[in-house]
């Protein structure tokens, strides 16, 4: 019974402390929340020694799953704000904190259980967290504690197999720790150079050990959740630069007896698979740790004799590039290969560009090593290092991917794309045409046999990307060199459209299609201006995209087929950097906007044919597809390159049946799918506002049921999570309010002009004045929103509110004596204030000019 009473009593305190105080944390989950905000009426029972000292006492004589929830009583107490105190008080207090961590540590039976262990590592960070490095050494007894949390830190780091995931609150400590050195004023010793090496090392020997016991017991592999190696490294990246020749020396060490064991395993007659595997796993993290060092340059104060020692430590990492290329294609091992791209990215990010001066320290000794003399030389290093990786390593889809995402970035921003051009074209061993003549043979994953799956075709939309990005950089107006460039994909496109003119092999023409949507899609994201986006159009106009047109509807069924031609039709239309600006003379704007119109109304009359569809394939099969048909209608209707009142000049329907498909494709979708699938949702919503800004006659136009569902989707919309969502929302609602308001204006004006432009508005009108609820439910919906809840998007909010006052002034009048008479007595007076300031000045017949007021 006590200890169900102390449990209890525990939580309660908990569930204080951890309260919002002021109401700024829109997450109560997130950890990053690291100040309490305590009452200032509470200041004397935290001033008190007696109340840290009750909690300390309670965690060593608790059973651990009471003595747990001590300690985290404790993580709050240590994150009090720092305005609680004076600076006497607050540094009592610490005083107070530090001597708890010192028992704990003296005594440490309790850290055996893992939670206690967990909350325990979470207190340390809070300290530095909450306290400057500064407040920390003036501790009487710090020497001695920073020893015994150096020595803590060094054994949780050996057992790395224990609580894996409180290692991140010990090294964010020390990572704190040491980026806090430069700033410290006192004389008293920090010490921290005496023990960062000490946990670099720890970290460094701990993961090379764990290896063959990861192997050898079939253990789940730490580099197998490359989130939380990133993480971990980063923070150990600041920790490895205090004291900075020591963790090099010891990772120059380490890494020659490695390397050495490694060549020796390849040379040798007798290859033991097992210790190949140990040997590659530990040569992984040894690239990782330089990588990470190489990297950590950019977050702390560092000299020549520093880059001096980056250059020490990557002449090996480039030297064990060659030694593995070598083995190709024999051997290959992933992990060693995405731990090469992840020490190649930061290099780049490092020493590579304008941010650093070409005399740095790093290529000295690369120079003499390795021959490589400054950035560009190591930007054709990069381009050798990503070829190989196309050419041997094209079954390999992460490391595939790494490689081109590698690639893709530098073919962004100069002067990257510049060399990178420069070398792809000019040079001679690494011609640019090796690379566009890629026929599977060369790059595995561009082929499209069987052995692929078709997920690995995602790949190719980023390596045509980064290819087109380099090609932009003279192409200029040359149509010549653009055709050129294009050829591979004609070749491929021709080919298809024989196949699909006899009698074919359907499986083949469906890799092939899938394949150069997949290629046409990078290439069309990376032509931004008119000139080079005309020719991308002249090419595949009309002839290939009647191929696309052919296969939605044979394959409208597998999504596999029609996701990525969609996607192509989508980006198609996106006039990014205006660069959809035709002509004066072309048509081709409206010719692009027929061709999707077409294909959207093919997929959406298809797509409905499939009938009721069990909740696992309702997405993959329908709304997904559905939501890039919206993404695709909402580039086109906001893009500004089609004029739409000619479709209805001059007859064409193309217009009107995209929009009925719009309305067909709506009305399978029931409201809860809209928001449940962020997709769908994030298409549908910008797609709706763009269609109530500019096409209202549509949706007047619409069925009375038709128009409840929209409606009741804006209503739904309002109160959702997703700010996009609930901002077009917002928007929609205006548009509308705003085209009756207007509406309701020029009824007064009995001219027949007046009467012949308000048909559309009086059908609208007509319909809201049969169903007022609709309108009702959304101004108290945004009403109840404002006054009582975390209102993010404010300013959208208010757009719509005004318009939906003056259409329902009865109403609003109900709905605010209602809210007024729900609140406590002594909050009624303020309530009715902020109603009256709300309208105060606000002129009854005039929307736009009151609705910033």
């Amino acid at each position: 019974r006590q200890q169900s009473l102390a449990m209890q009593l525990l939580k309660l305190v908990l569930n204080c402390l951890n309260f919002d105080f002021i109401g700024n944390s829109a997450d109560e989950s997130a950890d990053d929340l690291c100040t309490v905000q305590i009452p200032t009426n509470w200041r004397t029972i935290f001033l008190e020694p007696e109340t840290l000292d009750l909690f300390f006492d309670l965690y060593h004589s608790l059973p651990p799953m009471l003595s747990q929830l001590a300690l985290s009583c404790l993580v709050q107490f240590a994150s009090t704000r720092r305005s609680l105190f004076s600076n006497p008080e607050r540094a009592k207090y610490l005083g107070n904190l530090i001597k708890g961590v010192k028992q704990i540590l003296e005594n440490p039976q309790g850290l055996s259980d893992p939670g206690n262990y967990h909350e325990f590592c979470r207190f340390l960070a809070r300290l530095k967290t909450n306290y400057q490095l500064g407040e920390l050494v003036m501790v009487k007894d710090y020497p001695e504690v920073i020893q015994l949390i150096a020595n803590f830190t060094i054994t949780s780091l050996q057992h790395w197999e224990f609580a894996p995931n409180s290692v991140h609150y010990l090294l964010t400590l020390w990572q704190r720790m040491v980026a806090s050195v430069p700033f410290v004023k006192t004389a008293e010793p920090h010490l921290l150079d005496t023990y960062a090496p000490e946990i670099t090392k720890a970290y460094i020997t701990s993961r090379l050990e764990c290896v063959p016991v990861v192997i050898r017991d079939g253990l789940e592999d730490p580099l197998d959740d490359t989130a939380t190696v990133f993480q971990q490294l980063e923070q150990l990246c600041t920790v490895s630069r205090c004291e900075y020749e020591k963790t090099c020396t010891l990772l120059v060490q380490l890494f020659d007896q490695n390397a050495q064991n490694y060549q020796k395993l390849l040379h040798s007659s007798s290859r033991n698979p097992l210790e190949f595997t140990v040997q590659e796993g530990r040569l992984a993290w040894l690239v990782y740790f330089v990588g990470t060092f190489v990297g950590g340059r950019l977050t702390y104060t560092s000299t020549d004799e520093h880059d001096a020692m980056d250059g020490e430590l990557s002449c090996r990492v480039f030297q064990l590039i060659s030694l593995m290329d070598a083995q190709l294609p024999q051997s290959s091992n992933e992990k060693v290969e995405l731990a090469i791209l992840w020490f190649l990215d930061q290099f780049r990010k490092t020493y590579v560009g304008d941010q650093l001066q070409h005399t740095s320290k790093v290529y000295a000794r690369m120079s003499e090593v390795l021959g490589i003399t400054d950035d560009n030389h190591v930007l054709e290093t990069f381009m050798t290092k990503i070829v190989t990786n196309l050419k041997y390593r094209g079954r390999c889809e992460p490391v595939i991917s790494r490689t081109l995402q590698f690639l893709n970035d530098l073919s962004v921003g100069y002067p990257f794309y510049c060399i990178c051009h420069n070398i792809l074209f000019e040079n001679k061993h690494l011609t640019f045409y090796t690379l566009m003549f890629q026929q599977s043979k060369h790059f595995p994953f561009l082929g499209i046999s069987d052995n692929n799956s078709l997920s690995d075709l995602r790949c190719r939309t980023v390596f045509y990307t980064a290819l087109t990005r380099l090609l932009m950089v003279d192409l200029g107006e040359d149509e010549d060199e653009f055709e050129n460039f294009m050829l591979p994909l004609t070749v491929s496109f021709e080919s298809v459209t024989q196949i699909f003119n006899s009698s074919f092999e359907q499986e083949e023409a469906k890799r092939m299609l899938i394949g150069l949507a997949r290629d046409l899609r990078g290439i069309a994201f990376a032509l931004n201006t008119k000139t080079s986006y005309t020719m991308l159009f002249d090419w595949i106009y009309p002839a290939y995209i009647s191929v696309l047109q052919r296969a939605i509807e044979l394959w409208y069924r597998e999504p596999a087929c029609t996701t990525p031609i969609l996607k192509l039709m989508a980006e198609f239309m996106q006039n990014r950097s205006q660069r959809l600006n035709f002509d004066v003379s072309s048509p081709n704007g409206i010719l692009l906007f027929r061709e999707a119109s077409k294909m959207i109304c093919t997929y959406g009359n298809q797509i409905l044919s499939l009938g009721t569809l069990s909740k696992d394939q309702v997405y993959p099969l329908k709304l997904k597809g559905i939501s890039i048909c919206y993404s695709a209608l909402k580039s086109a209707l906001c893009g500004n390159y089609v004029s739409f009142g000619v479709f209805k000049l001059y007859g064409d329907n193309h217009f009107d049946n995209v929009l009925q498909a719009f309305v067909k494709m709506l009305l399978s979708v029931s409201h809860s799918d809209l928001l449940q699938y962020r997709k769908l949702s994030q298409s549908y919503y910008p797609l709706l506002e763009c269609l109530t800004q500019d096409h209202m006659s549509f949706i007047t136009s619409l069925e009375p049921h038709v128009l409840i569902y929209i409606l009741t989707s804006i209503s739904e919309g309002l109160t959702a999570v997703d700010t996009i969502v609930s901002s077009s929302c917002c928007a929609s609602l205006d548009y509308i309010v705003t085209y009756l308001f207007k509406h309701l204006a020029k009824e007064g004006k009995k001219t027949l002009r007046g009467r012949e432009i308000s048909q559309d508005g009086q059908r609208l009108l007509h319909f809201m004045q049969q169903n007022p609820e609709v309108l009702q439910q959304m101004m108290s919906i945004l009403m109840n929103t404002i006054i009582f809840e975390d209102c993010r998007n404010q300013w959208s909010v208010s757009r719509p509110l005004l318009g939906l006052i003056l259409l329902s002034e009865k109403y609003f009048s109900e709905l605010r004596a209602t809210l007024i008479t729900s609140q406590p007595d002594n909050k009624r007076e303020v309530l009715d204030q902020c109603f009256r300031n709300l309208m105060e000045g606000v002129e009854q017949n005039l929307l736009v000019k009151n609705r910033d007021r």
